[in-house]
């Protein structure tokens, strides 16, 4: 249903698009969007009422029907975000444009809106008090010439004084029935405005409801964000938790490797023991009896050289475990990291939504 009635001579004068916005009823200081984008914001002009006023459409639902009184005032808030106060609408609307130029035109057109309406309203009251002072005058000379001309005057000055009053009076009476009619005719129209008002109230309470439904929306999508984040800072501890055990666990398998080294130093000492061992049986055939003992000690060398290849094979294996499973943890932690970076990006996303939200505020 258009504000506009399609009696009215109401025309457009001046035409923008923003995004509207409205003071929240409740707490009086945060703004609810009434557009989910951006609308065609008009200043109107009637030439019948002689009074102008702000309208916006989105759709089928009317956002904004303000009549500019010169009381109002209109107030950048930021390069491109102004606001107006209605008291007839006991709101406040809020326009974000584009661009701070068309801000800066709407502010102009606003002004010089306002001065039309106040140079309007100064102009009707000049004419109602001309017609109530023409009115007493005219009351006040009838009678003193009735009177006068009923003591000085004879019969026929009487008639002659008399014909120009009644013909007076016929204009006057026949102005007001003109009058009369016209103000029958502006009742019928007012009374069809004030309809078409109230329905747009009426749209207007429903669009309120609707934006107070989006808040509490909002607020839902904010508090399940907040636990996501809270369960997001759990896992973080966690995987902390996991990080020290694969540095512990590092630390293990460098004692490991250290102990392997110390192991294959002491094999390399035992071989070459052998090894002299080997020569002295080689070089001294006299010392039998002496390589007897030699021989039990390389084979007491050598079983204890297959238990230190049997200890190396076996951290070798730990080491090569430990390696393994270090590897898959550390695959484990960067799928993770690159999961908790995508979180972490769209937190960023909405808490800048947020700030811009406050900052516009």
């Amino acid at each position: 249903i258009s504000p506009v009635p399609p009696y009215s001579r109401e025309q457009p004068i001046f035409t923008t698009r923003a995004h509207v916005f409205q003071i929240d009823p409740s707490t009086k200081k945060n703004w609810v969007p009434a557009s989910k984008q951006a609308v065609t914001v008009s200043y109107f002009y009637d030439s019948t009422r002689n009074s102008y006023r702000i309208i916006s459409v989105d759709g089928a639902k009317v956002i904004i029907n303000s009549t500019i009184t010169p009381n109002m005032t209109f107030t950048k808030t930021s390069q491109k975000f102004g606001q107006w106060a209605d008291s007839r609408a006991n709101t406040v609307f809020g326009l974000g444009f584009p661009s701070e130029q068309q801000l800066t035109k709407f502010a102009e057109k606003f002004q010089e809106v306002k001065e039309a309406a106040k140079l309007a309203r100064d102009r009707s009251q000049e004419k109602i008090e001309t017609s109530s002072n023409h009115s007493q005058e005219s009351g006040r000379e009838t009678p003193s010439s009735t009177r006068a001309s009923s003591v000085n005057g004879t019969d026929d000055e009487k008639a002659s004084h008399g014909g120009p009053a009644e013909a007076h009076l016929k204009s006057e009476n026949d102005k007001l029935k003109i009058a009369l009619a016209q103000s029958s005719s502006n009742v019928k129209k007012w009374e069809t405005e004030l309809q078409t008002l109230r329905e747009s109230n009426a749209r207007l309470t429903t669009a309120l409801q609707e934006s107070a439904a989006s808040v509490e929306h909002w607020k839902k999508q904010f508090s399940a964000c907040k636990e996501e984040n809270d369960r997001l800072r759990d896992k973080i501890e966690e995987l902390e938790e996991q990080c020290n055990e694969i540095n512990k666990e590092k630390e293990r398998n460098a004692q490991l490797s250290r102990r392997l080294q110390e192991l294959e130093t002491e094999l390399q000492d035992k071989e070459l023991e052998l090894e002299e061992l080997r020569k002295q049986g080689e070089i001294i055939p006299q010392l039998m009896s002496e390589c007897e003992s030699v021989s039990q000690q390389l084979e007491a060398a050598e079983k204890k050289n297959k238990d230190l290849e049997e200890k190396v094979r076996t951290l070798r294996t730990e080491v090569e475990e430990s390696k393994h499973r270090q590897t898959n943890l550390k695959t484990e932690l960067k799928n993770f990291l690159d999961v908790l970076d995508g979180k972490i990006d769209e937190l960023h996303d909405f808490r800048q939504g947020l700030s811009k939200l406050g900052v516009d505020n």
